[in-house]
């Protein structure tokens, strides 16, 4: 890669340097308001040392619990039956730590080290070194109160640096069916109990809109980027703001994650970039045939062939251990998914291939897209290494290009595949998962090592990419249609589905991007309002036919409050939005009924179609049953039918009540939060997290930012919730870039670090 071997060139170089011991590492940190750091170094170990060393400041007990998860050493310190945030799922900690012994293979990953770039290894090391200096500037005894004087907080290595990014990678794919790998047992074992279903496919558990605008969509003719990925609010998932300035003009602000050295989404001065999760499969099944003798053991190519045993070890409290043996197979470990048909039985077990597992390109690719300078850079970025694990990659450029590129670590799984290598079961899930045939070593990824950087990847020209002036835009749907002018031809299955019906999320997003256009060009105000209209698709294609069938509703029926709740209702998920909590109950009991829609999805048309609500005889009355069991479900929760919006949603902070507007993305809502029940309404669990609307002037990058749950997890601190306020009441932030407006934001003095 061009841009590696440059930052490579010039590591080589400054390492070659004379230095001193205590120059090693060195950083300044100098945070602005929100709390936002700016940090600069002269050397990529630096900059990991300076970024570790700020997020701990923030966010030092969340990051330590999670070195405990990847250590496999929840059950120990925090009880086995303890829950584990696994993205966006929960599942038990002894589970979890059966899992991360098992399937993050450390050996593998130090090996893997040596044909790592030199920037990548020393961001690692760096940020090992920053970590590890916070810890001990800090003491044990002055640590946030989550984690002071706790045991399990300790000083790590490269090691758990490469298991976190291990994990990363399987976010959105073996780390989903974790529970399911480790509890997998052969019949006559002792099965545990646990509930795990397929990724769902009607609306991502993981999700983000994301926009790219062109010259000829933006008011200044430049081009603008609209990020506002859907990240859960809780747990090391969670987005932080950070600016860097390092070796060879690196210079990027954005966010990552916990444990991420650099900004992974965010913008340069030439380029803006964003991510959303993408509809392509990122792992396979393979259903395995096995021997009548023995469930441990399956047939392959007509061979029979026993699986690998490995015993896994969980330390417990008081010195116990916890003892499982998992499977493993050619293709991977044997998985169980209860209440479906991949359970394993005395003729058949089921296998999960990982396409990510050992991906330790990522973080190389994340540096070229950093020091790209237009959208064909950044193409070029993901395209080279493959390394981008999960998501899809939107990019606008200071000359006015709008990228979108459904390019990521995707198996090479073709058609002509899929045809010779299904299954009798293979359909009964496939609008979840890809499921093979596992009796035959064909079945396996296809390998094009003349075009994919590792083998058994989908090869670049095979997946999805394009660049246009006016805009694209993604909404977890698949790369089939991201410009409703220009829909992409026919790919393999295992990037999306073709030519079949969208999420109302991103028909949403189409109806509202078109409307927007339809009035004006491009600019930062009408992007804030498009990220924010907070409008119901769901509800303007069913309440207006609801209404009318209330006006035929039998007094009986006890739905008269309810339709007058909704009459009122702006439709609408904005703070003041009367009765919207009453639809999101009702159309969450009603959206997967059969025979929704009179007009049905036609793929001529999708972003109208399905349309048309059904109201007569037995599916009216079935709608206004839902209708009264929905009214019935807020009553027995206190919670008024025409409450407004936030008083319902909100974030506890403290004794505070924010209310959070935005709703789930099911409903036809851009502006996603997905919440839980508490006492007195819904919190978010996942949803609109960091937004950024990026455009370009003279004098560099302009961007505009939320980010929705704030930079700090510790709750005594000023900045545990003042940008979820901002976001409250809709007010953005100008973010500084430059050195002028960065000492006009400046918040305290400049920390310099150095080792």
């Amino acid at each position: 890669m061009r841009n590696a071997m440059i930052l490579g060139a010039a590591l080589m170089a400054s390492l070659a340097a004379p230095t001193t011991a205590r120059e090693t590492y060195n950083a300044t940190i100098t945070r602005t308001t929100y709390n936002i750091p700016h940090i600069t170094a002269d050397t990529w170990q630096g900059v990991g040392y300076g970024v570790a060393y700020a997020y701990a400041q923030d966010n030092v007990c969340m990051l330590a619990e999670e070195f405990v998860s990847i250590a496999g050493e929840r059950s120990l310190h925090f009880g086995p039956e303890g829950k584990a945030n696994l993205g966006v799922r929960q599942t038990d900690n002894l589970a979890s730590d059966i899992f991360h012994r098992s399937q993050l293979d450390l050996p593998a990953l130090r090996a893997g080290t040596d044909s790592l770039d030199s920037p990548t290894l020393a961001l690692i090391d760096g940020y090992v070194a920053g970590y590890n200096r916070y810890l001990r500037d800090t003491g044990s005894e002055n640590l946030p109160a989550a984690c002071r004087d706790q045991d399990w907080v300790r000083p790590i290595t490269r090691d758990d640096m490469l298991l976190l990014n291990e994990k990363q990678m399987q976010l959105a794919s073996s780390l989903a069916l974790a529970a399911g790998i480790a509890n997998a047992a052969p019949p006559g074992e002792q099965k545990v109990a646990f509930d795990l279903t397929l990724p769902s496919s009607d609306e991502p558990k993981l999700g983000s809109n994301g926009w790219a605008f062109g010259s000829n969509a933006t008011a200044n003719g430049g081009g603008l980027l609209i990020g506002n990925p859907h990240f859960p609010w809780e747990g090391p998932a969670r987005f932080w703001q950070v600016h860097v300035r390092g070796p060879q003009g690196y210079d990027v602000m954005g966010v990552g994650l916990a444990g991420t050295p650099i900004p992974t989404l965010g913008f340069n001065a030439n380029v803006a970039w964003t991510h959303t999760v993408t509809a392509a499969r990122h792992f396979t099944l393979y259903q395995l045939e096995l021997s009548p003798d023995d469930p441990t053991a399956y047939v392959l190519d007509g061979k029979t062939v026993p699986m690998e045993m490995s015993e896994v070890r969980v330390p417990l409290p008081g010195g116990e251990e916890a003892v499982r043996t998992l499977y493993t197979t050619a293709f991977g470990p044997v998985v169980t998914v209860p209440g479906t048909g991949l359970q394993w039985t005395d003729a058949m077990a089921f296998a999960i291939a990982d396409a990510n597992k050992g991906n330790q390109r990522a973080l190389a690719t994340w540096l070229d897209i950093a020091m790209a300078s237009s959208v064909e850079e950044v193409e070029a970025a993901v395209s080279e290494t493959l390394g981008i694990p999960w998501v899809n990659t939107i990019a606008a450029d200071r000359a006015g290009k709008a990228l979108h590129a459904d390019i990521t670590a995707v198996p090479n799984v073709t058609d002509t595949l899929l045809e010779q290598c299904s299954t009798p079961i293979s359909g009964l899930v496939s609008g979840q998962a890809t499921l093979l045939d596992g009796t035959r070593a064909q079945c396996n990824w296809r390998t094009a090592p003349s075009t994919a950087p590792v083998a058994g990847l989908l090869p670049v020209d095979a997946q999805a990419s394009r660049t246009r002036t006016d805009y694209v835009t993604n909404s977890n749907d698949s790369y089939w249609i991201s410009n409703p002018r220009a829909p992409h031809a026919k790919l393999s299955p295992i990037l999306g589905a073709h030519s079949k019906a969208l999420t109302l999320r991103t028909r949403s997003n189409f109806t509202e991007t078109e409307a927007m256009l339809a009035e004006g060009k491009m600019d930062h105000k009408r992007a804030q309002a498009l990220v924010f209209g907070n409008k119901s698709l769901a509800a303007d294609l069913s309440v207006e036919p609801l209404l009318a069938l209330c006006k035929s509703a039998k007094p009986d029926a006890g739905v008269s409050e309810a339709c007058a709740a909704l009459a009122g209702w702006d439709r609408r998920v904005n703070l003041d939005s009367k009765g919207a909590y009453l639809f999101v109950r009702f159309w969450e009991g009603i959206r997967r009924q059969p025979g929704l829609w009179a007009v049905p999805f036609d793929a001529g048309e999708p972003i109208n179609t399905p349309r048309e609500l059904k109201t007569d005889e037995a599916q009216g009355e079935a709608l206004l049953k839902a209708l009264a069991k929905a009214a019935t479900e807020l009553e027995e929760a206190g919670i008024a039918l025409d409450a407004s919006w936030g008083e319902v949603q909100f974030r506890a902070a403290g004794e505070e009540r924010i209310a959070i507007h935005g709703g789930p993305g099911t409903a036809g809502i851009l502006n996603m939060q997905i919440s839980y029940p508490v006492e007195g309404g819904i919190t978010p669990r996942h949803g609109s997290s960091y937004i950024q609307i990026v455009s370009f002037d003279a004098d560099g990058p302009v961007a505009d930012a939320i980010l929705s749950y704030s930079q700090s997890t510790n709750p005594a601190s000023p900045h545990y919730a003042d940008q979820t306020r901002n976001y409250s009441k809709q007010e953005w932030y100008r973010l500084p870039f430059s050195d002028a407006e960065i000492a006009a934001a400046q918040m305290g003095e400049t920390l310099r670090i150095s080792e």
